[in-house]
């Protein structure tokens, strides 16, 4: 007798795919606004924990407990590439400023603090079961990079979403939803600059732009917040660098900001992130080997006079965001 295949999800076959909301919450039709999501990882997904019942005088077993509110917040690690890329800065950012045409490339100018930010509905499915579910609502918090010498560059997204919808057995997207190539950046091509020059001897660096999203937590009859809201547009992270002169300690010593780009190439194409006032703490030098002595500074960021903490310059060929 031929036993029957066994049906199982797996994460080689996921489709993830997602489109820009018109009305945060409100999952967007199937038109030609979704795209593909170049994955790695993800962690979203609504929960709903439950209560323990408090009830006394009914013996000594216990009663049923009680669904609490929903929460949707999670993580997406994606690649850094070429074009994909900017759906993201997107997210956190808001929309961009092009420049440029189809001939020469486009040149994609994104800048923090912007006092309203797009949502997203992000549709994670499994066709093998099948079974697809939207996370709506989905605002960026938190976006996180590591440069190192080698390996594959990621990013790591933070969302806050409203609510995830019950899984149907087909997807909400087009049948053949836009996807853009994926070209990836690679950490060997990774750069910082310190005003305008190569900053020397740098082992690691990490970055992190934070909208500081504060949950809308009204009370609604299905448990879900509202929305969420940006706070304070925030960009911090570390340089490490190997002990060979003393060009980051005298910056951290005087208490002066510094103008870093921390960025990356593939070609004709570019991805930098501009800080233009970032502050060092001193840092110790400890050593603890015969090997190179190293230190790392934890740096805060703050705005010019009329400027932007951070700027994204993403330069590639895609026409618009």
């Amino acid at each position: 007798m031929a036993l029957t295949p066994t049906t199982r999800a797996r994460g080689s076959n996921a489709k993830v795919i997602g489109c820009f909301e018109t009305t945060p919450g409100t999952v967007p039709a199937n038109n030609a606004g979704w795209g593909t999501i170049p994955l790695v990882s993800h962690s979203l997904g609504e929960e709903r924990p439950l209560i323990e019942s408090d009830l006394l005088g009914q013996g000594r077993e216990m009663q049923d407990p009680i669904t609490d509110v929903a929460t949707d917040d999670g993580d997406i690690v994606v690649p850094v590439d070429v074009r994909n890329f900017g759906r993201w800065l997107k997210l956190f950012f808001g929309a961009p400023v092009t420049t440029g045409d189809a001939e020469d490339g486009y040149a994609h100018i994104f800048t923090s603090g912007a006092a309203a930010l797009p949502s997203m509905s992000i549709e994670v499915g499994s066709p093998e079961v099948p079974a697809f579910t939207v996370n709506r609502g989905a605002r960026g918090n938190q976006l996180r990079i590591s440069m190192a010498r080698s390996g594959l560059l990621n990013a790591t997204c933070s969302l806050i979403c409203i609510g995830e919808t019950d899984p149907v057995n087909a997807s909400v997207g087009p049948m053949g939803p836009a996807a853009l190539a994926v070209t990836r950046f690679a950490q060997a091509t990774g750069f910082v600059n310190k005003d305008g020059a190569a900053l020397g001897s740098v082992v690691a660096a990490d970055l992190t732009y934070s909208n500081n999203l504060e949950k809308v937590e009204t009370i609604q009859a299905d448990g879900r917040i509202e929305d969420s809201d940006p706070g304070m547009a925030q960009i911090s992270g570390s340089i490490t660098v190997k002990f060979a002169n003393t060009a980051l300690l005298a910056a951290a010593t005087a208490g002066l900001p510094i103008d870093v780009e921390f960025g990356w190439t593939k070609g004709e194409f570019s991805l930098v992130f501009r800080v233009e006032r970032l502050f060092l703490p001193k840092a110790k030098r400890p050593i603890t080997g015969p090997n190179g002595i190293q230190a790392q500074f934890n740096f805060q960021a703050s705005a010019p006079a009329g400027g932007h903490c951070c700027v994204v310059t993403l330069e590639n060929d895609v026409a618009t965001y």
